[in-house]
């Protein structure tokens, strides 16, 4: 397929206009200056002519299919059989999938269902996102998500984990290095829950595979001990203590000099934040994050959907948190796209519109580097070179 557009986001912050791209399969083999691009092919290939701008589709960084995004997603969770609770992820993906979101990372999910449903997308049976899965989380007896079933007790059990995660196909190992509100008979999201040879023996046993490790951290020890265990991103990152919030400096120039990602996993409803946690410590929440950024740390989009009132379609609103602090929109694109194809692991397979890059397209009307709103209602997405249109069916 030829899509010829009014512009085309060919690099970070960089249009190519009066552009096309050239789709064969999956694959994108051509692109260029419309012209150029159309005396190299045939009358017979099909055609999509857009007047708005074409740039790679979007990435979600951390989500969880298994959950439902309501009020009680882990009681939702509980009362459904693995049947109901893939046909519920089905949707899931393609609700993802319409809101422009071509790769997806699953950090958590129960009995392996994620990879299944990523391997069913693979196939072409169910439309949806890309999806990188990382199987069952590593976690504590009673530790966070505890419920999803991957309890471990030392260093022995967490390898025999990661080991059965892999074997599963997971494309990331998520290991739960501090406590969640998601989890309300669990450690606080403060605390510590594992050992720095515990740690070490989940990032060992992944990265002997050449799998990256996610590591959930709230608390600013449990960020250190990730950090000194090598972990490739930190989920979150809130830099939570027993009295407050414990940023350290020290610890951000080691993400830095590492080449840790940080996801802090922003909800569509940031804005709402300060009601919850009082304007101030809300305030400063959000600071520390500018404050990461400032420093250069590596940042990438995330919406964490599936936990409490987080649905699948809120990426594009929750970008809007970055514009508060103050990024332009040519960063916040990147986070959501090349930037976070790199912290996936994907980086010379998604992210960017060149040639030998898979087909993850997405069509948006308006200049998004003008003005982000213009993502939030796509004219059309393409996953792996499949059409899709929002409300229609796969071509």
């Amino acid at each position: 397929m030829l899509i010829t557009s009014g512009r085309v986001l060919v690099g970070s912050g960089t249009y190519l206009a009066d552009g096309a791209v050239l789709i064969e399969g999956d694959t994108i083999t051509a692109v260029g200056p419309r012209i150029q691009i159309e005396e190299q092919v045939g009358a017979d290939v099909p055609r999509c002519a857009f007047d708005g701008t074409v740039m790679p589709g979007l990435i979600d960084s951390h989500v969880h299919l298994a959950f439902d995004g309501g009020p009680d997603p882990v009681s939702t969770l509980q009362e459904s059989t693995d049947e109901v609770l893939f046909e519920d992820m089905r949707r899931r993906a393609e609700q993802l999938l319409n809101s422009g979101v071509t790769t997806a990372r699953d950090l958590g999910d129960r009995g392996g269902l994620a990879l299944r449903l990523a391997a069913e997308i693979n196939d072409g049976a169910t439309p949806g996102p890309r999806i990188v899965a990382a199987g069952t989380p590593v976690t504590t007896v009673g530790g966070h998500c505890h419920f999803l079933g991957g309890e471990v007790s030392g260093g022995a059990e967490a390898r025999e984990l990661v080991r059965r995660n892999l074997t599963a196909g997971a494309g990331v190992i998520k290991v739960m290095v501090t406590g969640g509100g998601l989890t309300k008979d669990g450690p606080k999201s403060h605390q510590s829950q594992f050992s720095a040879e515990e740690l070490t023996a989940v990032v060992d046993e992944a990265h002997k595979a050449g799998v990256p490790v996610a590591a959930h951290a709230h608390g600013a020890d449990g960020i250190a001990a990730a950090v000194e265990a090598g972990v490739d991103t930190i989920e979150h990152c809130t830099w939570l203590s027993s009295g407050g919030l414990d940023f350290r400096r020290d610890v951000v120039n080691q993400i830095v000099a590492q080449g840790i990602t940080v996801c802090p996993a922003v909800s569509p409803h940031w804005q709402m934040l300060p009601r919850v946690f009082g304007e101030e410590r809300a305030n400063a929440m959000f600071d520390l994050v500018r404050q990461m950024a400032d420093a250069g740390v590596r940042l990438v989009a995330g919406t964490d959907a599936g936990v409490q009132r987080t649905g699948f379609d809120g990426l594009v609103p929750a970008l809007s948190f970055y514009t508060h602090l103050g990024l332009d929109n040519a960063s916040i694109i990147d986070m959501a796209t090349s930037e976070a194809a790199k912290a996936l692991g994907l980086g010379s397979v998604t992210g960017r519109i060149a040639p030998g890059y898979r087909a993850d397209l997405l069509l948006v009307d308006g200049d998004p580097l003008t003005d982000l709103g213009a993502l939030k209602n796509p004219m059309a997405v393409f996953a792996s070179g499949m059409r899709f249109e929002p409300g229609a069916t796969a071509e």
